[in-house]
């Protein structure tokens, strides 16, 4: 049986919220969707990819220079997933359904498969945000990571505020190589049915995976004047440095401290709003950062986007003190770290006091 959210409450807090968001769209005449500013950035980062791929393949540098090069890839990878495949693959970057789905499409260049995203990411993590059992998204690495106060507590998790992070930089490389395939072919995700998917996503994920691993395996192997171990360091380096950048940004958002966890009533559901669930479960991070607002693609105001992911992340600074005033007006938590590293030891915390049988950091 599917979980349901009751708004027990009536709370009107989301249908206000709404109200006031589209209220602003359409007395300033500002499209919801990209703007000038957002197709500028998203040349640039795919510019920047494209840069980095190309001066490295043009084997001009020695093997240190292409490690440098290696580790700008692996950061405009991520850069590329927040700032252009993620509000595309939200449908929010135009409202032109062909151009969503083109640039959606830009996922495909970190080895990862947008259709798989969109069921584990847009229906499951949105709908069953930090919801154990259900938000596959926060089990980072079972039975490794806790992040669960219900989960059986294991020894070498006492260590895991250290641990962490070198498990977040190995995301990229499970998508890679493994994630997608698993998700593909699991027949539930959390509690979503997953048993069927069109006959063209079986070709499409193979395709795009083999096409990768030739781009960045194959092929460099071919035109570079690198060992196969160099070449295999340079890889792992590149995909490191993108899934420590794309973990710890979703964790900044998700897993810090004042964030819940929610754990259903069997039978009964979320006994809330949905969207007061996701004022309880996300968080916000360096709001006021010009810098964190540019490179993390609007994310580092994870508030407004799971409560407006249809609305492109550009206009997130705008919509912000609407969405703060309504929260402070139905008296809703409103959870923001100031600056990055506020959150980075807000995460660390969390980690150390959940990695203790008493739940008390020390």
């Amino acid at each position: 049986m599917p979980l349901k959210f009751t708004n027990t409450t009536r709370s009107q807090f989301f249908a206000t919220a709404r109200q006031r968001v589209d209220a602003y769209f359409k007395e300033t005449g500002i499209s919801p969707h990209a703007n000038r500013a957002m197709w500028l950035k998203a040349s640039f980062f795919l510019g920047g990819y494209a840069l980095f791929y190309g001066l490295i393949l043009s084997n001009q540098f020695s093997p240190w220079a292409m490690l440098l090069l290696a580790v700008g890839l692996g950061m405009f990878t991520a850069f590329i997933g927040f700032n252009v495949s993620h509000d595309a693959l939200h449908g929010a970057f135009s409202s032109r359904s062909w151009v969503n789905r083109l640039l959606g499409a830009t996922f495909y260049l970190a080895g990862a498969n947008p259709y798989v995203w969109k069921i584990t990411h847009n229906v499951v993590h949105h709908t069953y945000t930090n919801i154990p059992g259900h938000d596959e998204d926060i089990e980072i690495a079972p039975n490794l990571i806790r992040v669960d106060s219900d989960e059986p507590l294991r020894p070498w998790q006492r260590f895991q505020q250290w641990y962490a992070f070198g498990l977040y930089s190995l995301a990229s490389l499970s998508w890679v190589f493994s994630k997608d395939y698993l998700k593909f072919f699991k027949r539930k995700i959390g509690q979503h049915d997953n048993s069927s998917h069109p006959r063209s996503e079986y070709f499409t994920l193979f395709a795009t995976k083999i096409a990768y691993y030739f781009f960045f395996l194959i092929l460099p192997y071919l035109v570079l004047d690198l060992t196969w171990w160099q070449l295999a360091i340079g890889f792992v380096v590149m995909h490191m440095v993108e899934g420590l950048v794309l973990g710890l940004v979703f964790q900044l958002a998700h897993v810090v401290e004042g964030t819940s966890f929610p754990v259903p009533i069997e039978g009964v559901g979320i006994q809330e709003a949905w969207a007061v669930h996701q004022m309880r479960t996300t968080a916000n991070f360096a709001p006021r950062s010009p810098v964190a607002a540019f490179f993390c693609g609007g994310l580092n105001r994870q508030i407004e986007h799971h409560l407006f992911p249809k609305v492109c992340h550009i206009h997130y600074p705008a919509i912000t003190a609407i969405v703060k005033q309504t929260a402070l007006d139905f008296e809703l938590p409103y959870l923001e770290n100031s600056s990055f590293f506020s959150a980075l030891q807000s995460h660390f915390r969390l980690l150390k006091k959940l990695g203790r049988p008493d739940g008390v950091a020390t």
